[in-house]
């Protein structure tokens, strides 16, 4: 049976340097990092990237005061993908809508602030607040979506660590496919910077960078790399079937045509280059491409010293012969999104469709010889001969991989 082909037509996003896709684009493509420092309880000032949506453009302030800041992030990054997908919302049969939604942690920061509170009361239970089971059910920041647009299809999170946002969009594809929707909201999101445990978790692993200016602390592929920055973020795509798209006149920005998802089983943090390069492999061959047709990979790099080196062994040994083929990082302009990471990072290569363009790697003053390869975007964009397929990488703890390919729409 032929598979349906699935088509990307919005895309809603916010990042520490944008909160749209022409905003994040410019400023990926013109070298421009936003990574702020931020005050964190027990730990003082720490980098982090952090948004600065406007939350009230979707949302009433009781709305936002009894949710959750995830699910804030997915209701301004599906609002916005709707809106950027042209689809008529009001009057839509909604039970034909799915949402799903990658996600690396959730309820962290709602029970350490919750804990904190009670614990200037003695930690008298009676100060608890009653909004805490539906803020830290795993399915929040996906209901919450349902519950302000008016979704009543199916909805749920994925956890996948920080292969997270690839993983939304993947169970999207298939559901689209299997005819259980006809209209999906998929990606990932993170509050990541909320909770002062992720912080205090990388540092006690040596792995949270520092640097004396914020915007210089991710640092991917560098030989000067200590870490990675936690930043919050989101982008969720609306996702169709091409003849749905095709009915109603859409923009279509690309088609998925691969993807694949594998386990280390390994070793909780230590990635494992022979599994991402398996992985990598396999998303091409769901696709039916060779690695010489890939114009485009957006790496997962995460600007830890061992991570990176294992991602470009991988890269390395997929790639070797493949002169046309491009590789790149976006978390040097916003660190590292967590769940939403591999959303964030395909929305960023996404318009090389249209301008021909792969964003660099920032903040690489000596390459780190052990990530050397050809065709690593450094420091400056690159002029493209061709741009039609990108390979969006994303990798997680406890090892688990994942890869989409996304091909430039072709209408054949």
């Amino acid at each position: 049976m032929e598979l349906s082909r699935i088509v990307i037509t919005g895309v809603g996003l916010t990042a520490s340097n944008g909160d749209s896709l022409p905003e994040f684009r410019r400023n990926l493509l013109d070298g421009v990092a936003r990574i702020e420092n931020m005050e964190i309880r027990y730990m003082g000032r720490i980098h982090a990237g952090v948004c600065h949506y406007d939350a009230r453009r979707h949302q009433g302030r009781k709305e936002i005061r009894n949710g959750t800041r995830a699910g804030s992030i997915a209701i301004y990054c599906s609002r916005e993908a709707v809106a950027d997908a042209g689809v008529a919302w009001n009057g839509r049969e909604t039970e034909r809508v799915g949402v799903y939604l990658g996600i690396t942690e959730h309820g962290n920061v709602e029970t350490e602030n919750e804990i904190y509170n009670i614990s200037q009361y003695n930690y008298d239970t009676r100060f608890w607040t009653h909004h805490h089971n539906p803020r830290t059910v795993a399915n929040n920041p996906a209901g919450e979506v349902t519950m302000n647009m008016g979704v009543r299809g199916p909805h749920y999170t994925i956890g996948a660590a920080c292969a997270a946002g690839n993983a939304g969009l993947i169970q999207a594809v298939q559901m689209l496919r299997l005819g259980e929707v006809d209209l999906a909201l998929a990606g990932g999101v993170s509050e990541s910077i909320r909770s002062f445990g992720i912080f205090a978790g990388f540092r006690s692993q040596g792995a949270l960078a520092h640097h004396e200016d914020p915007n210089r602390a991710s640092r991917p592929f560098d030989k000067a790399r200590n870490g990675i920055v936690v930043s919050e973020g989101g982008a969720v795509y609306t996702l169709e079937r091409l003849e749905d798209a095709r009915a109603r006149g859409a923009r279509i920005y690309g088609e998925i045509v691969g993807y694949h998802l594998n386990s280390d089983a390994a070793d909780a943090v230590l990635p494992h280059a022979e599994r991402q390069a398996q992985c990598m492999r396999r998303a091409l061959a769901s696709a039916n491409l060779e690695p010489t047709d890939v114009d485009i990979v957006s790496s997962h790099a995460t600007a830890t010293p061992q991570g990176d080196i294992q991602e470009c062994i991988a890269l390395r040994e997929v790639f070797e012969n493949c002169p046309r083929t491009y590789i790149n990082n976006t978390k040097s302009f916003i660190g590292h999104a967590m769940g939403a990471a591999g959303a964030l990072e395909l929305a960023g290569n996404l318009p090389a469709f249209e301008d021909r363009q792969a964003h660099p790697t920032i903040n690489v003053d000596d390459l780190d010889e052990s990530c050397a390869m050809p065709n690593l975007v450094l420091n400056r964009s690159v002029a493209l001969d061709r741009a039609e397929v990108i390979l969006n990488n994303s990798f997680g703890m406890l090892g688990i991989n994942s890869c989409l390919v996304v091909k430039k729409f072709a209408d054949d």
